[in-house]
């Protein structure tokens, strides 16, 4: 079906038959069946407990048939995701856009972290809480620790998760070094995380743009799950920490075809040497490396 546009594909690696998004046949398409398996501002009351709730569900229900009309996407390995159980989504980050559009993809309801400033305006005061936002507070310390005690709660309810490893958008093309609060998460929960690679939502909202743009591509992709067990009793908890996430970014690096580089994201990020990405071990580490004090943050700036 080269000569055919779909709207949004699930290309199932190769095999024939599937389905869209509505349950349609699709020819030589196949969507395999997934597998079973704040202290500065606090949450308004939306709901019993902190993360997504029945208004994620009830919009993805709106949302999810309308997408292959509104823009052509292209998606590969959500089949893997469990249909059940706690698990870390972990996509690379460069548009507003991208936890709108990974939301309405994923089967099931997923909540985030978000930068807390949207709890200072009306607009987003309410909305994103009821959409399964925890608001982490960026300066770190214990404000942000009590953020992820939120998200581990929401991990340990059996839900899905999401984080963004380089803790804001990129905004020059590159793909950043990874914060280790994906990884401590995973470990602590003993859960795994899917890397996402996510390409073309930095032209469907480029940034400051005030809404997404019509009729335009993108791709995301979930990669193979990235497993606490290959990583636990290897060496001190913050190089297996680091470790992790440096696997992950690996694999999200591999999803995109982005460049990775060996410094944070963002206008603080550390001056160190650009490297090429590659999955790191526990020997590879420099000995004498101190504990990480950076938690992994989601930017919408």
């Amino acid at each position: 079906v080269s000569d055919v546009r779909m709207g949004l594909r699930h290309p199932g690696r190769g095999k024939g038959g599937g389905t869209d998004l509505q349950g349609s046949p699709t020819p030589s398409i196949h969507m395999p069946v997934p597998r079973r398996s704040i202290e500065s501002r606090t949450l308004p009351h939306v709901g019993s407990e902190p993360g997504a709730g029945k208004l994620q569900s009830a919009l993805r229900a709106t949302m999810r048939p309308l997408l292959p009309r509104l823009w052509d996407l292209n998606v590969e390995g959500f089949e893997q995701i469990p249909t059940d159980g706690p698990a870390l989504l972990c996509p690379n980050h460069i548009s507003f856009f991208d936890s709108p559009l990974l939301t309405f993809l994923v089967h099931r309801n997923i909540s985030f972290v978000g930068k807390a400033e949207y709890m200072d305006s009306w607009k987003t005061k309410y909305v994103f809480p009821a959409m399964g936002m925890i608001p982490i507070d960026r300066s770190g310390g214990s404000a942000s620790a009590a953020a992820l005690d939120l998200a581990e709660g929401v991990l340990r309810r059996g839900e899905l998760f999401g984080m963004y490893p380089e803790g804001t958008r990129s905004r020059d093309g590159n793909l950043h070094k990874g914060r280790t609060g994906a990884a401590r998460l995973a470990m602590s929960v003993d859960c795994p995380i899917f890397p996402v690679g996510i390409i073309g939502t930095d032209e469907i909202q480029p940034p400051d743009a005030p809404a997404p743009k019509l009729r335009k591509s993108a791709t995301v992709r979930v990669g193979r799950p990235v497993l606490p067990s290959r990583y636990r009793g290897r060496g001190a908890e913050h190089i297996a920490w680091r470790s992790m996430i440096d696997e992950v970014m690996f694999e999200i690096s591999e999803l995109t075809g982005r460049q990775y580089v060996d410094t944070y994201a963002g206008s603080e990020a550390e001056a160190e040497p650009t490297v090429e990405a590659k999955v790191a071990t526990v020997e590879a580490r420099r000995p004498g490396v101190p504990a990480e004090p950076d938690l992994a943050v989601v930017g919408g700036d």
